[in-house]
């Protein structure tokens, strides 16, 4: 599973709002709710985000195995 739970870590120590990603860098709001619901979003946003945030990829997602 993929999980976007140190994307709101990493805004949270950046200072950085939801609505601040919407109004300054241009996030969508679907895009937001895919991430709030850890649903799939494209690398190219997964890269923009990197960017807008200067961050790395780990910054941003955490794989956690399934369980079998």
């Amino acid at each position: 599973m993929i999980t976007f739970e140190p994307l709101w870590e990493t805004l949270k120590r950046k200072n950085i709002s939801q609505y601040t990603l919407i109004k300054e860098y241009g996030v969508s709001t679907g895009t937001l709710d895919a991430l709030r619901k850890n649903r799939s979003i494209t690398m190219n946003t997964l890269n923009d985000l990197c960017n807008m945030l200067s961050c790395d990829i780990s910054d941003i997602i955490r794989f956690i195995p399934d369980q079998k």
